[in-house]
């Protein structure tokens, strides 16, 4: 019997002996914009599917690291959701079709993993006779267990136009006792659990236009996948993918680290599953870069870590234990993902960081609970609305099965059939709201243009100037020129380094170049006109601005620097999360859970100047992908996979894949300076730094600034700080002072209150209004009049800035009145609004003259005892 690792392997190397290029997995933050997760195996592959690049080589193979979170309430419910799945996968582009992917996974289902014939059923799309026909011709497929299916089923489309084409899976059947009888075939009522999908052939051979025909591709791509998790219980026998070798280690080790067993019960055996995917998915995405937050990625992550942290509290585990799970997965998946060991103590950091924040929202949220469970009782009411139960999931991230919990103890019904209405609207949304996985496709022109004349020649690397064709002209509305050529020494904006600028030139032409961007390796220049006009088929001279590019290469060299330096100050968890690089700064973003602090940052600038200083001459190469890895080069943007990537290596320190342009020594970088370091979103900062000359320009700036302010405090500059902390403390002493003062301002305009104090319904109430007065002030006129006073109310307004309310009633009374419902009334009144404790609340108001008013009416509120 094969093992999950074994069934990884032998894929791989099955379609290796087909002629395919094995590309290792992916990350699961995808490089491209309309995705929030690689969810799909075909993901990384996209830019070639759509003809965006050129694909590096025409056949491919993978195990991709994918999730997914549609379906998350039914994960631990049933025997095949996951958030967190491997994908199987080969795909041609433009190669192979039809007739070899289909005898290729049948070849694979039935000689490498043994998978018994006769258990085996097809589907193919309704109309695809030539699918039908391979399946029985070429693999002696047996006609009956082939089932044709419509759209829904068996058809993928990129959206409503674009590439799309019919689909044929491969089934197993489990037999009749998981649903029908001897006669039933795939697609009869009551066998979804019984006929298993385990590989979905994608034909992709039809462009739909904007009027719905079909029109042929000139290209057909072979797209397939094959989930892992389902073909290792298929071929172990397991009707349950978390009773596989890959996933039932991780649920005994969920079992002994909450003091519970797998087939104890039904609801023991969910959280254990829910345990186990979500500990899998947790480690898989924070080593890839995400951090939990309350948006994007960062959500995704901290919902899949709190279910998972909920269901442990249901197996009546209160201490931390979800980041123990972490060391427990990185052993289960480090032969498959060996990167994964060295991110080890990082990722359970982290874990337990959020872990710990959601343990103490669980104590809160039983807090919460219970208020509103008082409200309810106040109110009259028998249960909790729907709205409230599904807040408390939804925005504090408490479990409903908690919450209805502690309302059974307390005898106040609860509405599941509410709550869970309020999910599934919310489902709603977030299903109307998301992207597909790949849009209609490229712009025609680049296509054919590709066709015609193929990619431009960069000859950038050695040469700032260049002879040169073109091919090609276009014209923008505010008049600049699109021109390509057959070659450019310009480099095209890509890995967020711009594109260069410069000149093109001819006897009959002078244009300015203002940019230059880069698709499918054809480099358009973006071209001001200054004389002359451009013409096709014509040669002219391309000159790179040489100081301009100096600049940038500078910035992209010291890019590099900076990153190795993060991970040798920070930690291996740091990635990079985008930058920037153009001729006066550089900005980085990298994934970190904290602000880094001065000493950090501190450090981080001296080890980049200082390797600086030693002025190490870059190598650049070119290697094969196994070359780079062994060499431990860090992938960044640009072309991950290929036959063939550039190597920029700075001996001794870094080494990164990357097609920008840098400089030839780093010694040439000069300076690296430090601007400024934040937070652009939860778990991503970013650095923005300065080199060379830019450096040079910013630190005399900022060495002027200090002389300005050493010469306003009439101090020396050598004498500067302590001057400084002088006059802080000196400030601290007059705050003090004032503060002082305040407070018997404060207490002599309290007693001042008792001069016209009223007496309503046997309790004291003091009422002024001032034109002076912060809400502070009013705070301690309160709390001095509180003090002394066991049965009063004070009410006090003041027009300082903005209208202010301030109301403050004596413990002893707040069983009676309660301040955030006096303060309301003038609230309303004046057209604000406040609230706060049953002792003191505040409030703000917008119409002056209403003050009177307001005041009367809380008499009246007092006198009626409301």
């Amino acid at each position: 019997m094969l093992t999950g690792n074994e069934i990884r392997q032998k894929f791989i190397e099955f379609f290796e002996s087909k002629a395919h290029k094995h590309f290792e997995s992916a990350s699961l933050i995808p490089d491209d914009p309309t995705l929030l997760l690689t969810v799909a195996g075909m993901v990384p592959f996209k830019p070639y599917f759509l003809g965006q690049k050129e694909a590096p080589c025409p056949r491919v193979t993978t195990y991709q690291k994918c999730i997914r979170t549609n379906d998350l309430e039914n994960v631990g419910r049933t025997a095949r959701h996951h958030t967190f799945f491997e994908m199987l996968g080969n795909f041609s582009f433009g190669d192979y079709f039809k007739r070899e992917a289909i005898v290729w996974s049948w070849e694979f289902v039935t000689e490498v993993l043994g998978l018994p014939k006769d258990k085996l059923w097809v589907t193919v799309f309704t109309t695809d006779d030539e699918a039908e026909k391979i399946w029985i011709e070429d693999c002696h497929f047996p006609k009956e267990r082939i089932v044709r299916m419509g759209e829904s089923e068996n058809w993928w489309a990129a959206g409503p136009t674009g590439s799309c084409g019919p689909c044929s899976e491969i089934h197993v059947d489990l037999g009749p006792e998981y649903g029908g009888d001897e006669n039933s075939k795939i697609g009869d009522e009551g066998t979804d659990n019984r006929y298993i999908e385990i590989w979905n052939l994608v034909f992709t051979e039809w462009n739909r236009m904007e009027d719905g025909h079909l029109e042929p591709l000139p290209k057909k791509n072979i797209d397939t996948g094959a989930g892992l998790e389902r073909i290792a219980a298929m071929v172990q026998g397991k009707s349950n993918n978390f009773e596989t070798d890959l996933l039932f280690p991780l649920v005994e080790e969920a079992g002994r680290l909450t003091n519970s067993k797998y087939h104890e019960s039904p609801e023991k055996d969910f959280s254990l599953k829910v345990i186990t995917d979500h500990s899998r998915a947790v480690t898989f995405l924070i080593h890839d870069g995400v951090i939990p937050s309350n948006e994007g990625r960062g959500y995704v992550l901290r919902r899949i870590l709190r279910r998972a942290v909920r269901h442990g509290r249901l197996l009546g585990q209160k201490e931390l234990f979800l980041y123990k799970m972490v060391k427990k997965v990185v052993d289960q998946f480090a032969i498959a993902y060996p990167d994964l060991t060295a991110n080890l103590e990082n990722i359970q950091k982290i874990v337990k960081i959020e872990e710990e924040k959601f343990s103490n929202t669980l104590d809160q949220g039983i807090q919460l609970v219970n208020e509103q469970i008082e409200m309810a009782l106040q109110a009259g009411k028998s249960s909790l609305d729907g709205e409230i139960t599904f807040k408390m999931y939804d925005t504090y991230g408490f479990p409903y099965e908690l919450t209805e919990e502690i309302c059974n103890e307390r005898g106040i019904a609860v509405s599941q059939e509410e709550f869970l209405a309020k999910m599934e609207e919310q489902k709603e949304k977030a299903r109307s709201a998301r992207a597909v996985i790949m849009e209609k496709g490229q712009d025609s022109f680049i296509e054919e243009f590709y066709d015609k004349h193929g990619v431009t020649e960069f000859t950038g690397y050695h040469s700032t100037e260049e002879k040169a064709k073109l091919l090609n002209i276009r014209q923008k509305e505010d008049g600049t020129l699109l021109l390509i050529f057959d070659k450019t020494p310009f480099y095209g904006e890509s890995g967020g380094q711009v594109g260069d600028h410069g000149s093109i030139s001819s006897e009959a032409f002078q244009g300015k170049v203002l940019d230059v961007k880069k698709q499918k390796e054809i480099f358009t220049h973006i071209v001001e006109v200054v004389s002359g006009e451009a013409e096709e088929g014509k040669e002219y001279t391309l000159t790179v601005d040489s100081k301009y590019r100096a600049a940038v290469s500078k910035n992209h060299t010291a890019t590099h620097l900076l990153h190795k330096a993060l991970r040798e100050v920070l930690g291996t968890h740091v990635q990079q999360a985008g930058s920037l690089v153009d001729s006066e700064k550089l900005r980085f973003d990298f994934s970190h859970y904290e602000a880094m602090t001065e000493e950090q940052i501190q450090e981080v600038e001296e080890r980049v100047n200082e390797k600086i200083s030693e002025a190490i001459a870059v190598e650049v190469s070119h290697k094969t992908m196994e070359e780079a890895k062994a060499c431990g080069a860090m992938m960044l943007f640009g072309d991950k996979y290929g036959d063939v990537v550039r190597v920029v290596h700075v001996p001794g320190f870094s080494t990164e894949l990357c097609g920008g342009i840098h400089v030839e020594n780093i010694g040439h970088i000069g300076l690296f300076k430090i601007v400024s370091e934040g937070g652009i979103a939860a778990g991503v900062r970013r650095i923005e730094a300065k080199t060379g000359y830019e450096a040079y320009r910013f630190v005399e700036e900022n060495i002027g600034m200090l002389k300005k302010t050493a010469k306003l405090l009439k101090t020396e500059d050598s004498l500067l700080l302590e001057k400084v902390e002088k006059v802080l403390q000196e400030e601290k002493e007059k705050a003090r002072e004032i503060t002082s003062l305040k407070d018997k301002i404060a207490k002599q305009e309290a007693e001042a209150l008792y001069t016209h104090a009223l007496e309503i319904a046997d309790v004291k109430v003091f009422m002024a209004k001032y034109e002076d007065k912060s809400m502070d002030d009013l705070r301690k006129m309160i709390d001095f009049v509180k003090d002394k006073e066991e049965n009063a109310i004070v009410v006090l307004t003041s027009t300082f800035e903005k209208l202010s309310f301030a109301v403050g009633v004596s413990k002893a009374l707040t069983g009676k009145y309660k301040a955030g419902n006096l303060v309301k009334i003038a609230a309303e009144i004046t057209g604000g609004k406040g609230g706060g404790k049953p002792d003191f609340a505040q409030a703000g108001g917008k119409d002056k003259s209403k003050i009177e008013e307001a005041m009367e009416a809380i008499k009246k509120a007092i006198k009626e005892n409301k």
